[in-house]
């Protein structure tokens, strides 16, 4: 499973086309990190989007959460008896840019181009007032070279489908309704179809960071396999935590941590520990089922409460293909300059959000930067120091500060 890009159009401070691309680019930069599929193409395990505070670094993360939700949320309320889908899957509001008369009353578009173990999906729908307008869906196999339509659906109503979608009557569908979460919630059994919603489902997945504590219960229990995983990470991390153990209790899950002091071991409550400590037991067994299942995981902040060294480890299990052996990909912003240097990323992997004209935010990525001579930055530059001095474009309050210690 593979996120290979997404694209959004007019998506609260996005007012243009703006896209986040997990495809490597040629470059000759920790080729050894890359994830490379059967058919040779190469994707990057990590994309890391920097900027000032209201820049829109986290209007990236939720533009994907939203067109995920779009998607999921109308399957799992209707056919799904898992709470946990339902959970991961809220509501979510299309916002289009608000500070020009045009954009209000245009479309919000999302692309979404996507690798399941066989396939490669691109998936174009737009919204208006919540309202679908148009939904196309794209299939080609990863050995082949062409994609073949499986539906589209215009402004009026109307669905054309292809292929083995074609004897589906989708005549009467909702205009609030996707069409791929109508056949996702009609046709599952589809082999297609099952292999799409399956990636929407398990493909992807988004941490809410407002209860850590919360958020780690349900993965912690879920396999022995992965709590194993999750005890070798909390002692490479030297926590001063010796294990760890999940009670039951009615319709609770209560985490209880092992310290061992002067020989003898005593037991805490999750809750009785450090706020680091709980965050980092909040993401640990998400990072763990991601690198045993091989999906992408999206966190907004990944850097806040976290030692810079502990945000250096959880970056290293994803760059390193003898832990990352199923394709894992992690996607995160940061405000963390420790970990901005070529050390640790490819300069394709760096992205930056910054506000430009009519407060309209822009997303791109280091590789894509020139320098004042025209030419792209170096791989050995000082990418941090260039990044307090505004040099990307992306903090010119840091710039400023810089500019004031010189009086």
């Amino acid at each position: 499973m593979m996120l290979c890009q997404f694209t959004v159009k007019n998506f609260q401070c996005f007012r243009d086309e703006t896209t986040f691309d997990l495809q490597a680019t040629n470059i000759s930069e920790h080729d050894e990190s890359l994830i490379t599929n059967v058919d040779g193409e190469k994707f990057l395990p990590l994309g890391v989007i920097y900027g000032p505070n209201g820049a829109g670094k986290s209007t990236v993360l939720h533009a994907m959460y939203t067109l995920i939700t779009k998607i999921m949320r109308p399957i799992c309320a209707v056919g799904c008896d898992n709470e946990e889908c339902l959970k991961k899957n809220g509501n979510a509001y299309i916002n289009p840019f608000r500070f020009d008369k045009e954009s209000i009353n245009n479309p919000t578009e999302f692309e979404l181009f996507f690798r399941t173990e066989k396939n490669e999906y691109q998936y174009l729908i737009s919204f208006l007032k919540n309202k679908v307008v148009n939904e196309e869906l794209y299939r080609k196999s990863i050995s082949g070279s062409r994609y073949s339509t499986l539906f589209k659906r215009r402004n009026n109503g109307k669905a054309e489908l292809k292929g083995s979608f074609r004897t589906y009557n989708c005549d009467n569908i909702s205009d609030n309704l996707p069409l791929l979460s109508f056949l996702g919630i009609t046709h599952r059994r589809n082999s297609t179809i099952k292999d799409i919603v399956d990636w929407f489902e398990n493909g992807i997945y988004f941490i809410n960071y407002g209860n850590p504590k919360q958020d780690a219960k349900v993965p912690i229990a879920r396999s022995e396999r992965l709590k194993s995983l999750v005890a070798k990470m909390i002692a490479e991390m030297d926590l001063g935590i010796a294990d760890y153990r999940v009670e039951e209790d009615d319709d609770d899950l209560n985490v209880y941590t092992e310290h061992i002091v002067g020989g003898q071991k005593y037991e805490l409550r999750l809750e009785e520990e450090s706020n680091g400590t709980i965050k980092v037991f909040g993401i640990l067994p998400y990072l763990a089922d991601a690198l045993l299942s091989g999906f992408t995981l999206v966190i907004d902040e990944l850097d806040a409460k976290l030692h810079p060294m502990l945000l250096k480890y959880v970056i290293n299990l994803f760059t390193n293909p003898s832990i990352n052996k199923k394709g894992a990909q992690l996607v995160f912003t940061s405000h963390d300059l420790s970990t901005m240097n070529s050390e640790t990323f490819r300069r394709d992997e760096i992205w930056f959000v910054a506000k430009g004209e009519n407060s309209a935010s822009h997303l791109y990525s280091l590789i894509e930067f020139k320098n004042e001579d025209g030419k792209a930055e170096r791989k050995d530059a000082r990418y941090d120091k260039r990044y307090l001095e505004g040099r990307y474009g992306a903090d010119p309050y840091f710039r400023k500060i810089i500019d004031w210690g010189e009086y």
